[in-house]
């Protein structure tokens, strides 16, 4: 795995006045040291000719640059306009997170007990109390069911109660698309979940499928974390080998039932697919519970669920990685799952009296943006992926955002957790992992993608050709198709501005960036959403 090469010095918050501008683009302050005042005058008239292709009209489309250490600005069109962000809104969950609840911030998840122990004997309850970990994969299921082993607990007389009180039992946001749902994208948030993969892709399973022994037996499928409560209907067959994989997942709606269907080639590789479940909850208990049975522990009751007892015994308290170790997983592969847990986490850590909840959550980003320095009259929270197309806020927010946050402590692992254009790596490259490739910005721009239909952002930091760190912002709405390539030519500008050449380029002069579009059932999605399509 490669590393990070460009990094950015803390630097003190600065004063930036908004300017609001509609449809009208400008260049203000003064170039820094290495750059020439011909230098930005050759990059505006660049950008706005990239922002003046036919594919943008009709469209809102934002766009404002700003040099990182003085906090000029040096580009602004639209970026006042208020637009939905996408993934975008990552960067302020993400931002807020780290202020809320700090980079060591962990994730607990107990087993207690109610009533006495008698020898290896429990005569009471067991209780698994989640508090949001979306680390939850089967290793750790199995760590907490070795640790009540070793405590001397071999048998439970009484029901093994999954706790899922620490936030509420709203499982999904506001607006987010009813035909998504069996992605594990759009999985439920629960306190109680449990991960698919190592990627912590919580409130789901991995859902994979081999070739039979010979063509037209069926594929093999199997489930990770392995469980009783999802079922699977495999109508899966093995196609002659060097066939197409046309392998499929859905779960049905209001069921955990999963119906895999389509072929794969004989020989050929395992495919996998990523689905949610309907109860986290369910799963989550149904996976402990096995994994008790396999660490000689016997639950004689059933699985319920409730609040663990206040008298109740704790046998362990197992906590997860840090937020900071957690970051690059949700921000380079733009998890929208870990944004709504952290949400509520932070709802929960702010009004601690009551279940974690997205209103309380988000009540609590807004103003840990605010105490930053982000302008919160121009933005509104919807929820914390980007998902909601209630999320409403403008690029300069988001450029007053990556600015004002170089002067916190956290930064440094803020920015290195951003994807970096052209990186193969999965957890380094992320959702830029196959753009920008080939162009000055290639190993050199961090930054947050953003896509749904009608929808593309991308907003980051970028160190040009004479050196001259910038930070950017840029969203479009409403265009009739995927425009991505558009904002990525104006990141890769500004990657090739400064230096003794750029003061005569012209845009016909820029790398050509391909188009890196990512669809799903005719949706556009963030290609990490899609197996394989980084």
């Amino acid at each position: 795995m490669r590393t990070a090469r460009l990094k950015l010095p803390m630097l003190p918050a600065l004063a930036v006045v908004a300017v609001a501008v509609t449809g009208t683009a400008f260049a203000v302050g003064t170039a820094s040291a290495g750059t020439s005042t011909s230098s930005d005058t050759a990059l505006v008239s660049t950008l706005n000719q990239i922002l003046a292709d036919a594919r943008l009209t009709g469209s809102t489309t934002g766009l404002q640059v700003r040099d990182a250490t003085t906090g000029a600005i040096i580009y602004s069109k639209n970026a006042e306009q208020r637009v939905i962000p996408a993934s975008n809104e990552k960067l302020m969950t993400s931002a807020a997170a780290l202020a809320v609840l700090g980079p060591g911030f962990k994730f607990h998840t107990y087993a207690r007990y109610s009533g006495a122990k008698s020898g290896s004997t429990v005569t009471g309850n067991l209780y698994l109390r989640g508090e949001g970990d979306p680390t939850l994969t089967y290793a750790q299921f199995d760590k907490i069911a070795a640790a009540v082993a070793a405590a001397g607990i071999t048998k439970v007389t009484g029901n093994l109660v999954a706790d899922d009180t620490w936030f509420d039992r709203t499982p999904l946001g506001l607006d987010w698309s009813w035909q998504d749902e069996q992605y594990a994208d759009n999985a439920p948030i629960s306190a109680l979940t449990v991960a698919a993969d190592g990627n912590y892709n919580a409130g789901a399973v991995a859902v994979q499928t081999k070739p039979g022994a010979a063509a037209s037996n069926a594929g093999v499928v199997t489930l990770t974390p392995a469980n009783s409560v999802v079922k699977v209907v495999n109508n899966t067959v093995t196609g002659a080998a060097g066939s197409a994989t046309t392998v499929s997942a859905t779960r049905s709606h209001g069921t955990n039932t999963v119906t895999v269907s389509g072929s794969i080639p004989l020989g050929g590789a395992t495919r996998t697919n990523l689905v949610s479940v309907q109860d986290p909850v369910q799963v989550a208990a149904g996976v402990f519970r096995d994994a008790l049975k396999r660490r000689g522990v016997t639950v004689s009751g059933s699985t319920t669920t409730g609040a663990t007892p206040s008298t109740a015994t704790t046998i362990t308290d197992h906590t997860s990685i840090t937020l900071a170790q957690l970051l690059p997983y949700f921000l380079k592969l733009s998890n929208n799952g870990h944004a709504e847990l952290l949400t509520k986490a932070m709802g929960r850590a702010k009004t601690p009296g009551s279940a974690g909840s997205w209103s309380t959550g988000l009540a609590a980003a807004t103003g840990a943006l605010k105490a930053i320095g982000v302008d919160t009259s121009r933005i509104t929270m919807g929820d914390g992926s980007g998902l909601s197309r209630r999320d409403w806020l403008t690029p300069a927010q988001i450029a007053t955002l990556l600015q004002v946050a170089q002067s916190r402590s956290w930064f440094a692992t803020w920015y290195a957790a951003l994807p970096i254009a052209g990186d193969p790596a999965p957890l380094v490259g992320g959702t830029l992992a196959s753009r920008m490739r080939g162009t000055p910005a290639e190993g050199n721009l961090h930054g947050k993608t953003g896509t749904l239909s009608g929808v593309n952002a991308l907003s980051g930091y970028v160190t040009d050709k004479g050196g001259r760190k910038l930070l950017f912002s840029s969203i479009s709405n409403a265009a009739q198709s995927n425009v991505s390539d558009l904002l990525d030519t104006a990141a890769v500008a500004l990657a090739g501005t400064g230096g003794p050449a750029a003061a005569s380029r012209r845009t016909a002069e820029l790398p050509r960036v391909p188009r890196h579009v990512v669809t799903r059932n005719g949706e556009d999605v963030e290609c990490s959403w899609v197996p394989n399509a980084c």
